[in-house]
Parts: C-alpha cells; structure tokens; sequence
C-alpha cells in the first residue's frame, strides 16, 4: 500500500485495491435480497508501493485497473459470478490475441479461499509459472456461450482449470510430478489480472447484509475480478515483438496499415499514395501514411518498430512497372499487386 504523508502530519493512503470502500458503498444503498445478484464496476488509477518499478508499464506504482465488484444471496450464487467473470475475462484475452492462462494463485491481503490469475507467458515475466502443455492448447473459440445457464458455464470453467497450473506461490511439486514428463513445463508469466471469492470476509465485518424474505439478514457473498488495462499493454508487446520492434495483434493495432512513401515529393508516388490512402478509408480500415521527408532506411526501421501489422511500400520504381508491394510485419513476407487491381485486392489481401 502507497501511503504519503501530508504537510500536516497525517497520513494519506492511496488505494491500491478497494473492496472495502464498493463494500461501503453496497452497504449504503443496498439492504434487501431482491436488489441482487448485483455487480458494482470500479475503473480508475491504481497504486502499488513497489520496491523497483521495471518494464515500463508493466510494473508501475500508477497502473489503469477494471475491477467488477460482485454481490450475491448464497455461494453458490457467487461462484456462478466467479466463473461468468472467469469465462468472460478468458473471451477479452482470445480478442486481444494473447494466450491467458487461468492459474490458480494465492489470494494474498486481499483474502478469500479461491483466485485465479490469468498469466501470459513471457520470458520477462515476473512470475514462476508451472503448467501442463495441454492448457496451451484451450480456446473458447467462436462458442455461442449463455451466461445465464450455470451448468455450463461451471462445465467450461472446469475445462479451463482441470489442468495443472499453477503460480509458485501455490505450487505443489508431487502433483506436478504427476503429469507426464512430456507436458510438464515451468515458464515466466505475466500477469494480466485475477479473480477472487472471497465470500463474507467484508460484508459480514462491514455489515454489508440484506434483509431476507422472512425478516432475517444475512451477509451477502462476494468476489471481485480485476483486469489490468495498462498492464496489457506491456503484456501484448513482450509476447509480440521481435528484434525489430513491436507486432502488433490486428485486433489491438493503432492502425491496421501504413502506407509509405519511398519518394518524398516525387509526384507519382504521392498521387499513388493519396488515393491508396482515400481507398482503404472509405473501405473501413484505420490508414497511416508515412510521407516524411527520411530516408528509406529510416521510414522502414520507424515502421517496423512501432508494428503495425501491414505495409503497402510505394516507390516510382515499383510504380513504373505497375506495381505496389505489400509487407506483413508479423511473418516479412512481401506481395506484389498490380496497380490494375488497385485498392480492391488490398482489401481483400487485408481482409484475409
């Protein structure tokens, strides 16, 4: 916990988690069973006393956090919203293009008696990782998946942690031991967010309960499920990149092509480029246009270290021959299109 202290003396926290302050506000607001299951979102800057800040923002004092905060009559009812978050949170990672992995994991201060993390591997990841191979391969897929049917949601989740995997905190080497030699494996992870159930640890000492259909209170059951949005960043491009830079994933790419220009000022290429450019707007798709007076080497470079995932390279020679060259950053592999074709196989090149 970051705490500061004021010209006054008095210490100020920063908070660094804040089950107790959504558990005030449930408390405030909240006070019959017919009001729930209920899920308070909390999203907002967050901060951590770290001893050595490292990785950019990967492991910050200051990071970007959506937390859901969940409220529930019984726990059966809770760990329903346990894996509904766990499912939907394994759905945001597949659409980010990176490979999640739930790991059972301590539940630390925060507390409870059950927590996932969701680890990407990574070999700069700040975490030991020990898992079995099979896990690498789960994906939910294009699953038409109802979040209201809680036998299957339960079946799904128990897919996804069924296999060993685990954070060295709750290791447990005779069960690792288990697992064929072939699938054991021990990596680095990071961390891209957790869940918790940790049931009426809060409410029942905040007196967070609601009334019940016969005049009784009971505390409410609860969890919470957070998303570490400023950490995805760093996760996505330590499990994307190369020697030259950065790849990003198409689905989270600040542009989905850039255009670049090998002849500044050449008259060509730059109508070329401009109505290349006019094309592939009106086609939907998000368009950067390099047209900087550098010199080749240097708008290559530029563009392959920022990654985004393609390159249509148009220069007065190519263009003499009736030719665009299109780069994919993530494989280098080229393609040359006739100007013929025009932008309609671009699209179609991009939309593959």
């Amino acid at each position: 916990m970051l705490r500061i202290e004021d010209r006054h003396g008095r210490l100020m926290l920063y908070g660094p988690t804040n089950e107790e302050l959504v558990t005030d506000i449930f408390r405030s607001h909240i006070s019959s069973y017919k009001d729930l299951p209920k899920t308070f979102f909390h999203i907002q800057w967050k901060f951590r006393d770290e001893v050595r800040p490292r990785f950019g923002v990967m492991r910050g004092r200051e990071f970007f956090m959506k937390d859901g905060y969940s409220f529930d009559m019984d726990k059966d009812s809770a760990i329903h919203a346990y894996n509904r978050h766990m499912i939907s949170y394994l759905r945001t990672y597949e659409r980010l293009d990176l490979k999640a992995i739930p790991m059972q994991a301590d539940t630390g201060p925060i507390g409870g008696d059950y927590s996932h993390e969701f680890l990407v591997l990574a070999e700069t990841g700040e975490s030991q990782v020990f898992y079995d191979k099979e896990i690498t391969d789960l994906s939910l897929g294009d699953r038409n998946i109802d979040y209201s049917d809680k036998q299957a949601i339960s079946t799904i989740v128990q897919e996804f942690t069924k296999p060993y995997a685990r954070t060295d905190e709750t290791h447990e080497q005779d069960l690792f031991n288990r697992i064929p030699s072939e699938r054991r494996l021990s990596a680095r992870g990071i961390e891209v967010g957790q869940i918790f159930y940790f049931g009426t640890k809060y409410s029942k000492s905040m007196g967070a309960d609601v009334v019940l259909p016969n005049g009784d209170r009971t505390p409410v059951e609860m969890g919470s499920h957070g998303i570490g949005v400023s950490r995805l960043v760093g996760a996505l491009i330590e499990a994307n990149h190369d020697d030259l830079g950065i790849i990003w994933p198409s689905s989270v790419a600040p542009f989905d092509v850039v255009i670049i220009n090998l002849k500044h000022g050449n008259e060509e290429s730059e109508k070329a480029c401009r109505q290349l450019y006019e094309d592939l707007v009106l086609a939907g798709f998000d368009v950067l246009y390099d047209d900087r007076d550098e010199r080749v080497g240097v708008k290559f470079a530029t563009m392959d270290l920022i990654g985004i995932p393609w390159q249509i390279i148009v220069g007065p020679r190519d263009l003499a021959e009736g030719f665009l060259e299109l780069k994919c950053r993530k494989d280098g592999s080229k393609t040359r299109i006739p100007l013929t074709e025009g932008s309609r196989q671009l699209v179609n090149e991009l939309n593959s």
